[in-house]
């Protein structure tokens, strides 16, 4: 498949699908961009905010409404529809409202676009992927959450900032439950090829303590609240997160993302979806990588683990 007759559908148009569209649109992430929502007005509204700005932009072919056949025949599906989580309000309190709303919408998607990989962005993204893979029955590699990409990222950012190097010469991932559980894989950390443990402080610049990396994971995961308590959302990052994961599954890159899938006797570890770096390609995730852990990681993993199946358990997944 070319990006040239690919087509991304994104099911919800609220601030993060638009955001999603958005992004996808001057990305080029796809030549097609349907946009979903049951609200009439607001999807429609945004299709054509969308359109005018497309000859600017990729030139991407914007459509969508409230008429769930526009997505037909997608390659990506990127679900960001549910609840929207509250200040205070952690992702897990919207498991139950949310895993409703998917038990409804999967099976008309998968009417639509049954060859289509599906990511969830929805909160918790972690939880609603092991749903989604139960009521769709896809192979778990189609069905796969946007996980801690973003997270990721957001570490990638306050690490660079901390050294004053570029965000993309710093090769760090949160792994585990894309929520408070997770946590930074700092063994295999480096900036550029330098072990992120060795950057010792030049100039005033920041020494990686373990109470400095453990500050760093705390802050990343409250990262979302602060920016949920400022303005309402969090938007903008995930929908240039949510493209990009879309172009490694459009142009079949295989590349290396912390999506979450569920897992499957992955270091003793299963039935639960949490993000670990995979190979994304066309097919969806293609393989979990066997990331070489410490002791202590490989027990933080187990815990959130556990997290996850204790909210599954009170949901019957």
């Amino acid at each position: 498949m070319s990006i040239g007759n690919s087509k991304l559908a994104v099911i919800g148009a609220g601030a993060v699908g638009s955001s999603v569209a958005y992004a996808a649109m001057l990305r080029g992430t796809a030549r097609t961009i349907a946009l979903y929502d049951v609200k009439k007005a607001k999807v429609d509204a945004e299709v054509l905010d969308l359109a005018h700005g497309s000859p600017l932009a990729s030139g991407a072919r914007i459509i969508g409404g409230d008429d769930i056949s526009c997505v037909a025949g997608a390659d990506v599906v990127v679900i960001t529809a549910g609840a929207a989580q509250k200040p205070g309000q952690t992702r897990l309190d919207l498991a139950g409202v949310n895993v409703g709303i998917l038990r409804s919408l999967m099976p008309q998607l998968l009417e639509q676009a049954p060859d289509a990989v599906y990511v969830l962005v929805t909160n918790p993204c972690d939880v609603l992927t092991v749903a989604a893979q139960e009521i769709s029955g896809l192979p778990r590699g189609r069905v796969f959450a946007s996980g801690t990409v973003l997270d990721s990222s957001r570490l990638r950012w306050q690490i660079a900032s901390a050294l004053e190097v570029s965000p993309r010469s710093v090769h760090a991932t949160i792994i585990g439950e894309h929520g408070d559980s997770e946590f930074g894989l700092w063994s295999t950390a480096t900036i550029g090829q330098v072990p992120l443990r060795e950057c010792h402080g030049e100039h005033g610049l920041i020494d990686f303590t373990d109470d400095v990396l453990d500050e760093l994971g705390r802050e990343v995961a409250q990262a979302a609240y602060t920016v949920i308590k400022g303005k309402g959302a969090t938007n903008l990052a995930i929908g240039v997160s949510a493209a990009r994961i879309a172009e490694a599954v459009l142009r079949d890159e295989h590349a290396v993302l912390p999506v979450s899938t569920v897992l499957e006797d992955y270091k003793g570890i299963s039935g639960v979806a949490m993000s670990i770096p995979s190979v994304v390609g066309i097919r969806g995730v293609v393989r979990v990588l066997d990331i070489p852990m410490e002791d202590k990681e490989l027990a933080r993993l187990h815990a959130s683990a556990d997290a996850l199946r204790a909210v599954q358990a009170d949901l019957g997944l």
